[in-house]
C-alpha cells in the first residue's frame, strides 16, 4: 500500500454478515502489519446515533410513515459525528474498514422509492448531502455483501440481544420483507453504477473472506 490512509467500506444486505466480515478482516489485515482501525454504524450508544434509534425501534413513527429523505438525515448526521475520526485515522496512514456506510443510506433509502427518476434524483440528493455539504471522507471502496433477503430475513432472526433494540428482535427494516426485498434491489442497482464490488453471500464465511481479500489485495500496493 502506498504511503497514505484507505478507506473501505463493507456493506450489504441484511443478515449477509457484514460484522463477521469487517472483523475478520481487519484481524487479517493486523497479521500482514498494517494499522487498521474498524468503524460501525449506525454507532449504537453514541449520541450521533440516538435518533437513527429512536427511528429503528419504531418510536419516531411506522416505517411508511418515514420518508427517504427524513430518515437518511438521522443517518448521515450519525457518520458525521465519526467524520473527524474517520480523517484523522487517513491522516495517520492507517487503512479504515466501516461496517457500513452512505451505501446503506442510498439501499435501504433509494428502495422505498418506486419511481425511477425520482429514485435516482433521492440517491443523486443524498450523495450531494452527505460528500458536498457534510464533507464526509468519501471510501476508497465500497464492497457490497449481496444475500438473498428472505435467507438474511432469516439469519437476522437467530441474532442475540442487541442493545438498541431495547428487548426487541428486530427494527422495523428487519420486520419488513417487503422493505428488504426493495432495498436488496436498490443496493444491487446502485453497486452497478456506483461500482462497488459485489459478492455472494450465499457462501462459506471463510469463501466470502477470502472473496474480500481477493478484492483487497488489489489495492493493498
Amino acid at each position: 500500500m502506498k504511503n497514505k490512509g484507505l478507506f473501505i467500506v463493507i456493506d450489504g444486505t441484511d443478515g449477509s454478515g457484514k460484522a463477521t466480515q469487517t472483523k475478520i478482516i481487519k484481524d487479517h489485515l493486523l497479521t500482514r502489519k498494517f494499522d487498521v482501525e474498524l468503524m460501525d454504524f449506525p454507532q449504537y450508544g453514541s449520541p450521533g446515533a440516538a435518533m437513527v434509534e429512536e427511528y429503528l425501534n419504531g418510536r419516531l413513527g411506522k416505517l411508511e410513515d418515514i420518508d427517504a429523505y427524513q430518515a437518511s438525515i438521522l443517518f448521515a448526521i450519525d457518520r458525521f459525528s465519526a467524520a473527524t475520526k474517520i480523517r484523522r485515522y487517513l491522516s495517520e496512514n492507517k487503512i479504515v474498514i466501516a461496517n457500513r456506510y452512505t451505501s446503506s443510506n442510498i439501499g435501504h433509502q433509494a428502495g422505498k422509492i418506486q419511481n425511477k427518476t425520482e429514485r435516482e434524483k433521492f440517491i443523486k440528493w443524498l450523495l450531494d448531502l452527505e460528500y458536498d455539504i457534510l464533507k464526509l471522507p468519501v471510501p476508497d471502496k465500497t464492497i457490497l455483501l449481496y444475500l438473498d433477503p428472505a435467507v438474511g430475513q432469516k439469519r437476522v432472526g437467530k441474532k442475540g440481544y442487541r442493545s438498541y433494540l431495547k428487548g426487541k428482535k428486530s427494527d422495523i427494516h428487519e420486520d419488513s420483507i417487503d422493505h428488504l426485498s426493495k432495498a436488496a434491489k436498490a443496493y444491487k442497482e446502485v453497486a452497478v453504477k456506483q461500482e462497488w464490488t459485489i459478492i455472494n453471500a450465499d457462501q462459506t464465511i471463510e469463501q466470502v473472506t477470502q472473496d474480500i481479500i481477493t478484492v483487497l489485495n488489489d489495492i493493498l500496493i
